[in-house]
């Protein structure tokens, strides 16, 4: 009995697996697949750095399983793309099985050298093509990269211990080796054209007694945790010229990261900073954007010298990961300067020092996360790492018809240690602070002294045309047209963008324009 019952549960499951064999069966057959695109742009990269990794969706929507033959990239192993599907990284690819009603994903790289490729203009358009199947039923997926030329500048490495090299700084007067890694700029690399884009790896560090020039039109990117460090006795000149209107920055000097695909064009945080150290002297910026910068500008020390240590103007500070410019003890002169969207606070003068500012719109609506800090940080002290409060001078921070505003309250903080110097002032500013729960009665918040406060408005609208693409014109509905003091205006005449405010000035680094539709 026990053989009989074993033989017919043998033949039932014999049956079964028969019955569902033809769920596992693949016909070697394409011309039926459908993809989530036709081509694939992997966008514009720069010459021997890798780009994103991209993806193509590969559907089999007919109710029949399907044995790819071969998935090749038309240049097959010298093509200057990578496949990878199912986790199995290539080029050519035999026999790809595809399930009925499924679907799989081809993830698409590229790392490219144009030197090896005839440019125009320091441009290359490289092309190829994914290939499914041959013959009659082959179909294609075209895939699309502009690749730019680029001067980079990164640290040596030793070639046997693989350690990349590392600055040698003068802090206090002493000549420090740090872990920044990074190079000094030599002599032939202190003036940055248009010529071509550059790109820098760590930290590029201008000489002590030598200016770093950069030409109207330079474009300069910087791989994560890379920057400019312009040390003891050095200068930076960034000579961007004017734009003719918001869209055009063509001569402007453009500071950003080295990931140039549409994904990373507005993610705070992807390169360190621009920091001037203390002893550096003599820095200006004219015409600059700044973005997607840790902390776009740090300026250290100095606050005592006759000349300020930084002068900005015309300039665009956005995405920042911390702070749109950090001044710790130090002096900043500021107009038509325009920041927003800081992880922290978009300028933070702190440890007392001087700072002036005209006709600027220093603004925050920060969305990625919580802030602790508002627009605006003024004080004097710093907090040391044995808990003890270290005070220095505030001998002027000075605003002079200015935007202050974001999307929290408030979006300014002025905090006060110890008796030393502290002298501040709000003239004709417009200005986002509520007290309305009394919560600031210190006498800095005293909005009636003309000492600290005169003629500003509070918690109107700016009317701003797009504060989430740090479009930070204003309208014709904006509370801050015609109520700039004019002697500050004729200390800065024009516009960010060259309109002239002499006659009827509007509050901030832009006179008011009525918007499209």
């Amino acid at each position: 009995m026990n053989r009989f019952v074993y033989f017919i549960l043998s033949l039932l499951v014999i049956t079964l697996w028969s019955s569902c064999r033809n769920d596992f069966e693949f016909s070697p057959r394409t011309g039926q697949l459908e993809f989530s695109k036709d081509t694939v742009y992997l966008d514009t990269v720069f010459t021997n750095i890798g780009s994103s990794t991209y993806n193509l969706k590969v559907y089999n929507n007919t109710d029949d399983n399907v044995l790819i033959p071969n998935i090749n990239l038309g240049f097959g192993e010298s093509s200057e793309y990578r496949l990878n599907i199912d986790g199995v990284p290539g080029k050519t690819f035999e026999n790809v099985e595809l399930l009925a009603q499924d679907s799989m994903y081809v993830f698409i790289e590229t790392t490219i050298d144009i030197n090896s490729l005839p440019t125009l203009n320091n441009e290359f358009l490289y092309t190829d093509f994914i290939e499914f199947g041959t013959g009659t039923d082959a179909q294609k997926v075209e895939l699309v990269t502009l690749v730019k030329d680029a001067v980079f500048i990164y640290p040596d490495r030793d070639d046997t211990t693989g350690i990349i090299e590392t600055l040698t700084l003068n802090i206090d007067g002493e000549f420090v080796d740090t872990e920044i890694q990074g190079r000094y700029l030599r002599d032939f690399e202190l003036t940055l054209t248009n010529e071509k884009p550059y790109v820098i790896y760590g930290y590029a560090a201008v000489p002590p007694n030598r200016t770093l020039e950069i030409d109207a039109g330079a474009r300069i990117h910087f791989h994560a945790d890379s920057g400019i460090i312009v040390t003891n006795s050095a200068s930076i000149h960034v000579n961007g010229g004017s734009s003719i209107d918001q869209e055009a920055l063509e001569n402007e000097v453009i500071f950003e990261g080295d990931r140039l695909e549409p994904l990373f064009e507005d993610v705070p945080g992807q390169w360190g900073t621009i920091w001037l150290f203390e002893g550096s002297t003599d820095n200006i910026f004219n015409y600059a954007t700044i973005r997607n910068a840790t902390v776009g500008i740090l300026s250290d020390g100095n606050d005592e010298d006759i000349t300020d240590k930084l002068t900005i103007s015309n300039s665009q500070i956005y995405n920042s990961g911390n702070f749109g410019i950090l001044g710790r003890a130090t002096s900043i002169k500021g107009s038509n300067l325009v920041i927003n969207n800081s992880g922290q606070s978009s300028f933070a003068g702190t440890i007392g020092g001087k700072y002036n500012f005209t006709h600027c719109t220093i603004v925050n609506f920060w969305n990625n996360s919580f802030r602790q800090f508002p627009s605006v940080l003024i004080n004097n002290f710093l907090v040391d790492a044995d808990n003890n409060v270290l005070v220095n001078d505030l001998e002027e921070a000075n605003f002079n018809n200015c935007i202050i505003y974001g999307n929290d309250n408030p979006e300014f903080l002025i905090e006060k240690e110890g008796e030393t110097l502290f002298n501040f002032k709000f003239t004709n500013c417009l200005i986002r602070f509520d007290n309305s729960n009394n919560a600031f009665n210190a006498p800095e918040y005293d909005f009636t002294n003309i000492a600290f406060y005169e003629n500003n408005i509070f918690n109107a609208d700016p009317d701003f045309l797009d504060v989430d693409n740090n479009q930070l014109i204003i309208g014709e509905n904006s509370a801050a047209i015609n109520q700039g003091n004019s002697v500050f205006a004729l200390q800065v005449p024009l516009d960010i963008l060259n309109n002239d405010r002499t006659s009827s000035p509007d509050i901030g680094a832009y006179q008011h324009i009525i918007f499209e539709d």
